[in-house]
């Protein structure tokens, strides 16, 4: 047997070839544009253009070109729009790793470049292989809440994404009309659903550039290329059903199994619902949030107002029944939540009209200490310093004595022990 990958009788396996790289390669396709569209809203949604606050990405110039105003309806559009793109995202690996495993004898192929159709499809399907493993590995790292890279997952994650799917338009330009033409083939020459398509006897419509998928000294074939469609798709819904749970509430919570925050909610009560952060380990004291040390400062138009929890509830409390969505791609019911308007607050320092606001919390370690809303969520008559949830007062892992909940916002803009508010545009 040769011993150089780069040789074409290196790689035995006769599942390999146009058409069952052809059939992963429009799965992906529909799918990872679906990953694209829902990433790019996941960071619109951070609100990246509200000062530096929240711009994990401050020098994205002309890649922020579609970033707009997050909206606050639906109330569960991030709930959504976030769940989407992680389980989606988790679904696709077998389908991916199989899509990559199909085409490795391309990347061992000599000569490395054969014309310039040949050298663009190259670059592209390597930039497509190292942006699709960056992409799929940091994204399920933060999931689980593994940040072993360097740098920010925001930035890191954004970039990568770009470079991704510019390879991955180029790829699809070049190779799409060739997957659409094999699988017209195989609809033509095995009409009965193509039976036994790992069999060594079966030939296959070979475009120019596809040479080394089809091994010329095939080994023995195990199963069919539709049983191994079948088991890449099996791995793929296994995968969903461990997964998806994390999005939804009740029984369908617990099977969750790959989700770190999929599991049973934590303790029971009015509180009884996830926890991405614990006053603990963001270094929040009983003493500094109880009611003799704790105070809300609001600030805005020169003006400076200090609340107790007290003097807080004195003022005209509302409800809003809001979910919370963490882009770990997690997310509650809607909890019941009472408390102040933020615009009323902006009352307080003068402001009929409410604009953004910056809001500061207690804790001192981990991102999003400080965390800016945009006027329209500010605005918003279920935007509120919550003060009470689901009947009861705020447990402290829940943001006690105070927190922000917005519409429609990621949970790190749900700000936990809020300490200061400075109304004004940012």
């Amino acid at each position: 047997m040769p011993r150089s990958p780069s040789s074409p009788a290196f790689w035995r396996s006769p599942l390999r070839g146009p058409w069952f790289t052809s059939v992963l390669g429009i799965v992906l396709l529909g799918g990872i544009t679906v990953l694209f569209v829902t990433g790019l809203l996941s960071y619109a949604a951070y609100n990246p253009g509200l000062s530096r606050v929240n711009d994990m990405t401050p020098d994205k110039g002309l890649l922020g070109f579609y970033l707009f105003s997050w909206p606050t309806d639906p109330h569960w559009l991030y709930r959504l729009t976030q769940g989407v793109h992680v389980t989606l995202g988790i679904t696709l690996i077998p389908v991916l790793l199989a899509k990559l495993w199909s085409v490795v004898p391309k990347l061992f192929a000599l000569p490395p470049v054969r014309s310039l159709a040949h050298a663009l499809e190259r670059i592209s399907l390597l930039l497509l292989v190292g942006g699709a493993l960056f992409e799929f590995i940091t994204g399920v790292l933060n999931v689980q809440l593994d940040y072993l890279f360097p740098g920010s997952f925001y930035r890191l994650h954004f970039y990568g994404a770009w470079v991704f799917f510019a390879a991955f338009v180029t790829h699809a330009v070049l190779k799409v009309p060739t997957a659409l033409r094999n699988l017209r083939h195989l609809r033509e020459e095995h009409p009965s659903g193509g039976e036994e398509l790992a069999s060594p006897e079966g030939e296959e419509l070979v475009s120019p550039g596809d040479e080394e998928l089809v091994s010329p000294d095939p080994a023995e074939p195990t199963v069919s290329r539709r049983g191994a469609l079948g088991f890449v798709g099996g791995g793929s819904l296994l995968l969903l059903a461990t997964t998806a749970g994390h999005s939804f509430d009740g029984p369908l919570r617990e099977t969750a199994l790959l989700a770190p925050h999929g599991g049973p909610e934590p303790g029971s009560g009015p509180g009884a619902f996830q926890i991405n952060k614990t006053a603990k380990s963001r270094g929040i004291s009983a003493t500094e949030t109880s009611e003799e040390a704790w105070r809300l400062v609001v600030e805005g138009r020169g003006r400076t107002v200090r609340l107790s929890r007290d003097e807080l509830l004195q003022l005209a409390l509302h409800s809003a029944a809001l979910p919370i969505a963490c882009v770990e791609g997690w997310s509650t019911s809607d909890q019941w939540w009472r408390g102040v308007r933020l615009r009323d607050l902006a009352r307080l320092v003068g402001y009929e009209q409410a604009p953004d606001v910056l809001v500061e919390s207690l804790q001192r370690h981990g991102a999003f200490r400080r965390a800016a809303l945009r006027d329209n969520q500010v605005r918003d008559a279920r935007s509120l310093l919550a003060l009470y949830v689901n009947g009861e007062p705020l447990t402290p892992d829940h943001g006690y004595p105070a927190r922000i909940i917005v519409p429609a916002a990621p949970g790190v803009l749900n700000t936990k022990w809020v300490a200061r508010m400075t109304f004004g545009d940012l």
